[in-house]
C-alpha cells in the first residue's frame, strides 16, 4: 500500500512519463508546429474572435480576408491578392520548389443567423448575419497551420512550398470553383482542409455534387387592374416554374435535393411584374445526375417562359462536384489525430452546451464530443456539398473535422454561431491546427505518402467525364445576389 502522497506522486511520474513518450514518438519538426500553435494561440483567438464578430458574407469578407492575409504576411509569406476575379481570395506561399503542399481557409457567414455567444437564442445587436458553419474558426485554424508548418519548415531546412488559399463564399459554393478553373492548383501536390463539427475524425468520405443556378423571366409591365390583358406577367412564369419543380421531384433519384427562392417577384401588387427571378440548387450523390435534373429544369423553364409568354435566361453561378476521397491521405490524418488527441472541455463547457440543446430533440450522447472516431472501412456518403469538391478532382485531397460545437447541432444553426464565438469553437479550432501543421509535415518528410496519395487519385477519377455546368472563361460574380 501506498501513501495518499506518494499515490500522488506516482500518477503524477506516470503521466508525466506517458506525455513525454507521446512527444518521442512525434517527429521534432511536429514539435515545432505544435509549440509554435501553443505560443501563438493568443493571437489565433484574437483572430477568430474578429472574423466571428464581422461575420462577413461571401465575397464580401473584405475585412476578414484582409486580416489572414496580413497576418501571414507578417510572418514570411508571400501574399497574391484578389486572386481568380475575386477581391476576397487570396493565395499565400511560403518556400519555393517541389512538393507543394496547400491548406485550405475559408471565412465566410451566413445571412439571418445573428446570435451572441451564448447558450440561449439571443440575435446580438448590430449584426445581421453569423458563422453558423465555423468558417471564423475554420479561417483561423487553417492559417495558424500554415504558418507553423513554415516555422517547422525554416527550422529544419525542409524544400518544398506551403500554401494558404484563402477561398471566399464557400456557402455558395464559389470560391474555390474559380480558383480552380484560374489554374491556382496546378501544381499542387496535395490539398489538406478541415471543418467544424460536433465530431472528431479523418474525413473519409464524399459530399453531394451542386449546381446553382438562377433563372431570370422578362416579361411586360401593365396596370394590374385597368389593363391586365395587356401586360405578360414574369412573376407568373416563375410560379409556373416552381409547380413544374414540384411536380418533377416524384421523379428524381432519392438522394437527389432542390431548393430554391424567389429573388424577384415584382415590386408592387398593381404593376403585372415585368421581371422576376428565382434561384435553384440542385444536388445529388453524383454529378451525372445534377447535369440530367438542370437539364429537366431547363426544359421546365422554357414551358413556363411559353405559357406565359414571356422571355427567359439561365445563369449558373457555380457548379461542384462531390468530393473524391482519398484513403492514404485519410489514414495520415488520423494517425495525426491520435497523436494529438480530440478537444477536452471543460464541466463549464459542458454546462453551456447542454443548455444549447434544450430546444433540439435528444437524446444526445454527449453535450460535447470528445472522442475521436474510428476511420471508416469504406468512403461515407455525406449530405452536404462543398466547392472543394471541384479541387479534389484535381488534385489529391485530405480532411478532418473537429468537435467545435453542440453535439447534434444541426448545420446552419444558431448553436454553432454561438459555440464557435467562445473557448469551446477555439479547442476545436487548435485540434485542426495542429492536425493540418503535422500532415503538412508529413507530406514534405515523407515522399512515398504523395506517391500513395496520387496513385489512389489516380485510381478513382480513373474513366471519369468531368463535366462542368459553367460556361467556359464565366468570370466570378462580383457579389452574390
Amino acid at each position: 500500500m501506498f501513501s495518499r502522497k506518494q499515490d500522488s506522486f506516482l500518477i503524477g511520474f506516470f503521466l508525466f512519463c506517458g506525455a513525454v513518450s507521446l512527444r518521442a514518438q512525434t517527429a521534432v519538426e511536429k514539435n515545432t508546429a505544435a509549440d509554435w500553435i501553443t505560443q501563438n494561440e493568443p493571437k489565433a483567438k484574437e483572430v477568430n474572435q474578429k472574423i466571428w464578430n464581422l461575420a462577413e458574407l461571401g465575397l464580401a469578407e473584405n475585412q476578414s480576408s484582409q486580416t489572414l492575409s496580413d497576418w501571414l504576411a507578417a510572418n514570411g509569406f508571400t501574399v497574391e491578392r484578389g486572386v481568380a476575379n475575386m477581391p476576397t481570395a487570396f493565395v499565400a506561399s511560403y518556400g519555393s520548389g517541389k512538393p507543394v503542399i496547400a491548406i485550405l481557409a475559408e471565412f465566410d457567414a451566413l445571412p439571418g443567423l445573428s446570435q451572441k455567444a451564448s447558450p440561449v437564442r439571443e440575435e446580438r445587436e448590430g449584426a445581421a448575419n453569423g458563422h453558423a458553419c465555423g468558417h471564423s474558426i475554420f479561417g483561423t485554424a487553417s492559417t495558424t497551420a500554415a504558418m507553423a508548418a513554415r516555422y517547422a519548415m525554416a527550422k529544419h531546412n525542409f524544400q518544398g512550398t506551403i500554401r494558404l488559399y484563402g477561398t471566399p463564399a464557400e456557402e455558395t459554393g464559389i470560391g474555390k470553383i474559380y480558383m480552380a478553373q484560374a489554374g491556382l492548383f496546378n501544381d499542387c501536390d496535395a490539398v489538406l482542409h478541415w471543418h467544424a463539427a460536433d465530431e472528431t475524425r479523418a474525413s473519409y468520405g464524399t459530399t453531394k455534387a451542386l449546381v446553382s443556378l438562377k433563372v431570370s423571366f422578362r416579361g411586360l409591365a401593365a396596370h394590374a387592374s385597368r389593363s391586365p390583358h395587356e401586360g405578360k406577367s414574369a412573376l407568373d412564369a416563375v410560379e409556373l416554374m416552381n409547380v413544374g419543380a414540384n411536380f418533377l421531384r416524384e421523379h428524381l433519384p432519392e438522394d437527389a435535393r432542390m431548393h430554391y427562392v424567389i429573388t424577384d417577384g415584382g415590386g408592387q401588387p398593381n404593376v403585372v411584374p415585368p421581371t422576376a427571378q428565382v434561384w435553384y440548387y440542385l444536388r445529388a450523390n453524383k454529378h451525372r445526375d445534377v447535369e440530367s435534373m438542370f437539364q429537366r429544369l431547363t426544359d421546365i423553364a422554357k414551358g413556363a417562359a411559353l405559357m406565359t409568354g414571356t422571355t427567359m435566361d439561365i445563369h449558373v453561378d457555380s457548379d461542384t462536384h462531390e468530393i473524391l476521397p482519398n484513403l492514404p491521405l485519410s489514414q495520415m490524418i488520423h494517425k495525426n489525430l491520435e497523436l494529438i488527441g480530440p478537444p477536452k472541455f471543460t464541466e463549464e463547457e459542458k454546462a453551456f452546451a447542454r443548455k444549447t440543446q434544450e430546444s433540439l430533440p435528444g437524446p444526445f450522447k454527449y453535450a460535447l464530443s470528445e472522442v475521436l472516431e474510428k476511420l471508416p472501412d469504406e468512403p461515407e456518403q455525406g449530405r452536404a456539398s462543398t466547392d472543394v469538391g471541384d479541387v479534389s478532382w484535381m488534385v489529391p485531397t485530405g480532411a478532418l473535422t473537429a468537435a467545435s460545437y453542440t453535439f447534434g447541432a444541426p448545420g446552419h444553426s444558431w448553436q454553432i454561431v454561438a459555440c464557435t464565438g467562445t473557448s469551446i469553437g477555439e479547442k476545436g479550432m487548435f485540434v485542426a491546427a495542429k492536425t493540418l501543421a503535422y500532415s503538412a509535415l508529413d507530406l514534405f518528410t515523407k515522399p512515398d505518402l504523395l506517391k500513395q496519395a496520387r496513385a489512389d487519385f489516380e485510381r478513382r477519377k480513373a474513366g471519369y467525364n468531368f463535366i462542368s455546368l459553367l460556361p467556359a472563361g464565366q468570370k466570378a460574380p462580383v457579389k452574390i445576389k
